[in-house]
């Protein structure tokens, strides 16, 4: 008999998953990277992992992560009669600091840009009111479905500027913090004690027997940690947050760690980032991305929006911008 669920994830925002395969309960697709399954134990003895009593969470927790908003489509209206279209947006990136043992959470740092993104060769900066959108000419993006995509190269860049930051914050806790980063490392490998945390999968990076390994998980529970052979490459495992449904892949995250470290220093990490993450789990009557979107990143995200300013007031700055310079 069948059996189904019901994901805590707000289906407004996508899925936790995208489903694929014939029973439609895991990433959709898989991944052509080369995988090492074998790293802390043989393929062949993988199962769950409990944290080991020994292990504590750090003193302290940064966590980093961005949002976006498009603020106003546009066209231009080039000399030789061509048009373009272009997009405006702004973006944002913070930090948030969790004293673990004050059970205090502040913003210690946060950035905002504004960005015309358009395959315009003559498009220049537009002042909306005190507000500037600086010009991104995106070749090749000449249809506007295309332009919202390259937003995230910017916002990437301002999180990356965000996470060395927070890095150096941490300096002084002697080791004994943890940077956590909503989404995947990318050019952030070179950063100490650094975790990327993905929330949403999308590929399948295992064999079916280990495939298994990861929707038998409990909550506060994870896999061996494995290494991936893709571009940005690196050590990764799977971890289960409690507050899930029970349906095979809900709650499930994967984590990765930087390729530089050695598997015993993965591990290390594999082990505090168990501790660690299941404490900031969100629930699914607060959270419509429960439990994945994790509690101080809710929060953050909830600050950065607020500092884009008011939509509908930069809609009208622009609307008019645009109209005194024809």
């Amino acid at each position: 008999m069948t059996r189904m669920y019901v994901d805590a994830w707000d289906p407004s925002y996508g899925s936790s998953f995208e489903g694929g395969g014939e029973g439609g309960d895991g990433p959709a697709s898989a991944s052509s990277a080369q995988v090492d399954t074998d790293v802390e134990v043989p393929a062949a003895s993988w199962a769950p992992i409990d944290v080991s009593p020994s292990v504590r969470a750090p003193d302290v927790v940064f966590l980093v992560d961005g949002v976006r908003r498009n603020d106003a489509g546009l066209w231009t209206s080039e000399e030789d009669g061509t048009s373009y279209a272009g997009l405006a947006a702004s973006y944002a990136a913070g930090v948030v600091r969790c004293d673990l043992a004050r059970g205090a959470a502040e913003l210690v740092g946060a950035r905002v840009g504004r960005g015309l993104f358009t395959a315009s060769p003559s498009a220049e900066d537009v002042q909306a009111g005190s507000v500037r959108y600086e010009v991104h000419r995106i070749h090749g993006a000449g249809e506007a479905s295309k332009l919202p995509a390259a937003v995230q190269g910017p916002l990437t860049a301002l999180e990356i500027d965000i996470s060395s930051a927070a890095r150096e914050m941490g300096a002084s806790f002697a080791g004994d913090d943890l940077l956590v980063v909503d989404g995947p490392l990318r050019n952030r490998r070179q950063l100490p004690r650094t975790i990327g945390y993905v929330k949403t999968q999308q590929k399948q990076y295992l064999p079916a027997a280990l495939t298994a390994v990861v929707t038998s998980l409990r909550p506060s529970q994870r896999t061996p940690v494995f290494h991936l052979g893709t571009v940005w490459g690196g050590w990764s495992w799977y971890l289960r947050l409690p507050g899930a449904s029970g349906a095979p892949w809900s709650g499930i995250v994967r984590v990765e760690c930087s390729p530089d470290l050695s598997p015993e220093m993965a591990i290390e990490l594999a082990e505090i980032s168990v501790a660690t993450l299941p404490r900031f789990a969100s629930s699914a009557y607060k959270d419509p991305r429960a439990p994945q979107n994790l509690v101080p990143i809710a929060g953050l995200e909830r600050r950065l929006r607020g500092m884009l300013g008011d939509s509908r007031v930069l809609h009208r700055a622009l609307t008019l911008a645009t109209a005194r310079s024809r």
